[in-house]
């Protein structure tokens, strides 16, 4: 039997179904109605933790689009940052927009869960 060789964007494109069911499987457990808001904090405090920005889902996704613009940086036909820099944005919004979005709603459902820095 020969073994089958993947391309690198069929890896890729696995590699993001696996990590949509994921994403699935949590939207499934927020959907739920005995969700306490307790519970909604942690679940959240998961996305984004403000102790440490790079960790926590928010985190995770924000240094995948930062290894995208680098890659961009070095491919760029011009090395004029059209490609990189709309990536690295991109990962600057998440943690800093959105995450500290959610670091306000994790501290108005649960205030004694998380202290501010």
């Amino acid at each position: 039997m020969t073994p089958v060789t993947r391309t690198r964007l069929e890896r890729v494109r696995a590699s993001a179904g696996i990590a949509m069911l994921a994403l699935q499987q949590i939207e499934d457990e927020l959907a739920v109605d005995d969700v306490t808001a307790q519970e909604l904090a942690e679940i959240v405090r998961e996305f984004h933790r403000e102790a440490d920005p790079q960790q926590g889902l928010f985190g995770a996704l924000a240094q995948l689009l930062t290894v995208a613009a680098r890659t961009a940086e070095r491919i760029e036909p011009d090395h004029d940052g059209d490609a990189s820099c709309p990536l690295h944005e991109a990962a600057a919004l998440i943690t800093d927009n959105a995450g500290l979005r959610a670091y306000y709603a994790t501290r108005a459902l649960d205030p004694q869960g998380e202290r501010a820095p």
